[in-house]
Order: C-alpha cells, then structure tokens, then sequence
C-alpha cells in the first residue's frame, strides 16, 4: 500500500483536522455508490479507508511516523539490536539472521580454531544457539562453517496469512464479494456474508504459506467498514443528519430520507427547530435472528446561500414584534 499521507493528499505534519476533512472529501469522491461504472473506485475508496485508518488514530499515527508499523498497520522487524564480533548482525566469525518470504534463516560465519571466531567456545555457542532455537544445538565440529539444530516449537514458522480489507456499509449490511491481495502479492475472491461487522475475520483455509511437509496455513482476513459519507453506525442503530429548509422547519411538509434500502419519505412537523430527531423503525443494522436497528434522523435547518433582503427584513420585523428567547 501507498504512503497514507500521499493517499490523503496531506502534509506530514498535518493536523487531525486536515486529515479528518482529507478523508471526508476523498471518501464521497470514490465512494463506490457515486462511481458506479467505473470498477477501479472500490479499491481506490478501500485504500483512502485504509490510509484514514492509521493517519485517523493518533497512536497509529506516531508509530507510523517512528517507523514501528507500515501503511497497512503491521509491525515492521526491527531486527536484533546493537551487533559487533561474535554476536547477532555481527562482523567476521560471528552469525546473522535473515528474513525472506517471511521465513527466519540463521548463519554461522567460522574463523576456523577449536575456541570457534570471536572468542567464543564451542560450549558457549551452543548456549547461544539454544537459547535462539529452543532445542539442543550442535556446534559444527572441527571449525566447519554450518550447524545444525533440533528445532523446538518456537522455532517452527507461523504459515497464516494476514490481510485486512474494507468494505462499504453497503456491502457489509447487504453481502458482496470482493478481491483482496494478500502480503505474498496473490489475489483472492472473497465472499463477504450479509450482517458482517467491522473487526470480523474471515478464515480462507490453505490460502496461506506453504512449506513442504506441513499443511498450508490460512489467510485470515479482517473486515474493515469503512466511514460512511451520510450514515454513523450506533451498535445496531444509524444516525444521520437531514438538511431542511427554513419554511420546511416552519410549515411542515414530507421530505426524502435516505436509508440503505433506498429514501423513504418523512413527514417534518410544523414548527420542527433544528435538532430535532426522528426514529424509523426497522431502517438500521440488521442483525442476524432479531429484529434490525433503527435509524434516527436529525433535522438541521439550512439557510439559503447569500443575503436575502426579504428574509432579512422579516426577520427583523419578526424580531420587533414576536421577539423569544430559546437558550
């Protein structure tokens, strides 16, 4: 995955306010709903959620930042500290630790001699080489240059795979199936069960690494519900704002509501005052052997854009002549 900071556009140094507004401005831009014909949009908006992901946490953020984690959340090896003759990373006659592929790889670097290079004793390197391994190690005998160990459980390798991928509210409430690319670069269909919730894992058996004589791990994948541009999820329930205008506040009327199985129509009350919130049953999060969540609207009354000279000059008759005080 890309930077997260050239995903969202934005200086290193940006504010958790500039990075807030980055997110909400790409997120309705590449919004699979608003980019129905072009099939790229999914993986663009997955990527904008994955980068508002660390840059929106501010702990995500500093470890990215300090190099502890990559733009995709993960741990990255720092390897062993510190180095020198004789010890881990170190220079001649000492031995190094390598990773390719995900794999430890360990090597022993001789000088020759009975005490072995860097003035260790071949007692004191099966020491080393046991407290490495977990099992009993061997030291190459004569001051031959390889070794070999008896592999203890720490030792065997970790063959899943983790991954993470997004999805719309959408694809979340009403099931979908998606194209995740795992870390070796292979890429997969998965097919995301209706009602799924941010943090749940997919389990693709054998889809992970392979090793000759062992069963192939699995890909693990977590679901990520990426930030909705018009609805908040509240535990089973959804929240929204609805714009009205001002004589829809004041003389009433029905107004289109959207929810995720298309707008319904609402009927606004007369004298509605900014703020006020309405629930539709049964429009929320559906929720597997229950009834689903609600969804709670609420009304915010907006201005028409510029200076009205009629409005201004009712407003200002209104306030000579039916003046109230709502704080």
């Amino acid at each position: 995955m890309r930077n997260p900071y050239d995903v969202l556009g934005v200086k290193k140094g940006a504010s958790a306010a500039e990075i807030k507004s980055a997110f909400r401005k790409l997120a309705k831009k590449h919004h699979p709903d608003a980019n129905k014909d072009d099939p790229k949009a999914a993986a663009r908006f997955a990527e904008v959620n994955a980068a508002n992901e660390i840059l929106g946490d501010e702990e995500k953020r500093k470890q990215f930042d300090r190099g502890e984690i990559d733009a995709e959340g993960k741990p990255r090896f720092q390897g062993f500290p510190g180095g020198g003759q004789g010890f881990p990373g170190g220079g001649a006659g000492g031995f190094s630790r390598s990773s390719r592929d995900g794999f430890e790889s360990f090597t022993f670097r001789s000088g020759g001699g009975a005490g072995g290079a860097g003035g260790f004793g071949g007692g004191a390197f099966d020491d080393i080489l046991s407290s490495m391994f977990g099992g009993a190690a061997r030291g190459a005998r004569g001051g031959a240059d390889t070794f070999e160990y008896e592999a203890g459980p720490s030792a065997m390798p970790d063959l899943d795979l983790n991954a993470s991928l997004g999805v719309t509210l959408e694809e979340a409430v009403h099931g979908a199936e998606k194209r995740v690319r795992l870390p070796t670069g292979k890429e997969l269909n998965v097919k995301i069960p209706a009602g799924i919730t941010s943090g749940q894992t997919i389990r693709l058996k054998g889809q992970g690494q392979e090793v000759p004589g062992r069963r192939a791990g699995d890909a693990l994948i977590t679901i990520v519900i990426a930030q909705h541009p018009l609805f908040k999820v509240d535990g089973n329930d959804l929240r929204c704002d609805l714009s009205i205008t001002l004589y829809e506040a004041v003389l009433g009327g029905k107004v289109r509501v959207p929810t995720l199985d298309g707008a319904v129509e609402l009927s606004i009350p007369k004298n509605t005052s900014s703020g006020r919130t309405f629930r539709l049953r049964g429009k929320g999060m559906p929720v597997k052997g229950k009834e689903p969540g609600d969804l709670f609207v609420t009304a915010r009354i907006v201005l028409p854009d510029g200076n009205d000279a009629d409005l201004e000059a009712l407003m200002q008759r209104w306030r000579e002549t039916k003046p109230y005080n709502p704080r």
